[in-house]
């Protein structure tokens, strides 16, 4: 076993102190569960960025029924997004998937000329990553975990040495996962039944509620889960360590007048 995988009989026990100690040590996870999750998935303008696009195409298609106009006024809207946080020297993760998905609807609405065609790759998106939080989860690697552990500076220490993280993770995948595949219940039969309108302002308004109502949840699991294991002061410790180890090497040579680089050779 590596050094990250060995268990570790601590992670999420109580310190001695107690009391006012462990309320602070809760206190403090959930502000860093907070801000880890805030990040994850773009706060309140990764929202906006998400919703404005399809917001700007379906009310421009209820107005007037241009497809094209439409199309190419909702990806000038995620195009200028993401230029003004290239501009503020923003993370621009959240605008580039925002420009790519509406790019793919706006192409894929051009190819056939259908406009309801234009949110079509977004739900098939969002069918494979419900599928993805299954069958990740359903693997022993849930989605969320691999998604969160780098943010939390835990990595992949969570699967081995901190069994609670990693079922707290698994209780979050899942809730991401039934909660986009409820989504994909409502929005595919209305692909079929439904006119371009009505599937767009419900496209809408079904953008945010699940997904706060999953990143409340994730926030709730993980609330109440131990601690992350910071895997990277882990390492600068033991660096800092073998170094310091070998000052006192060489340290003690030198009291002994034996060269620093080592010892000779005994014959």
């Amino acid at each position: 076993m590596t050094s990250l995988d060995k268990p570790t009989h601590d992670a999420g026990q109580s310190p001695p102190g107690g009391g006012r100690e462990d309320d602070g040590r809760a206190h403090d996870s959930r502000a860093v569960t907070e801000a880890a999750l805030f990040e994850a998935f773009g706060g309140i303008r990764g929202m906006v960025e998400t919703v404005l696009p399809g917001l700007i195409f379906v009310t421009i298609f209820t107005i007037n029924k241009d497809l094209h106009f439409s199309a190419i006024a909702a990806l000038a809207v995620s195009v200028v997004m993401l230029v003004v946080r290239l501009l503020r020297k923003d993370t621009v993760k959240h605008a580039f998937s925002g420009v790519f998905g509406v790019a793919f609807g706006v192409v894929f609405a051009m190819f056939t000329g259908n406009a309801k065609d234009f949110y079509l790759p977004g739900m098939l998106y969002t069918l494979g990553l419900a599928l993805a939080y299954i069958v990740t989860t359903l693997a022993g690697v849930p989605l969320i975990g691999l998604m969160l552990g780098p943010v939390f500076k835990e990595n992949l220490s969570w699967r081995t040495r901190n069994p609670g993280r990693k079922k707290a993770y698994a209780k979050a995948s899942w809730a991401w996962g039934l909660i986009l595949l409820a989504k994909c219940a409502i929005l595919f039969p209305l692909y079929w039944w439904a006119d371009t309108t009505q599937l767009g302002w419900i496209l809408v308004i079904l953008k945010i509620p699940p997904f706060l109502l999953a990143v409340w949840l994730t926030w709730v699991f993980l609330a109440k889960a131990p601690p992350p294991i910071d895997v990277f002061a882990e390492m600068e410790a033991a660096e800092k360590a073998e170094e310091a180890a070998k000052a006192e090497r060489e340290g003690a040579a030198a009291e002994n007048g034996e060269p620093a680089a080592g010892r000779h050779r005994r014959g």
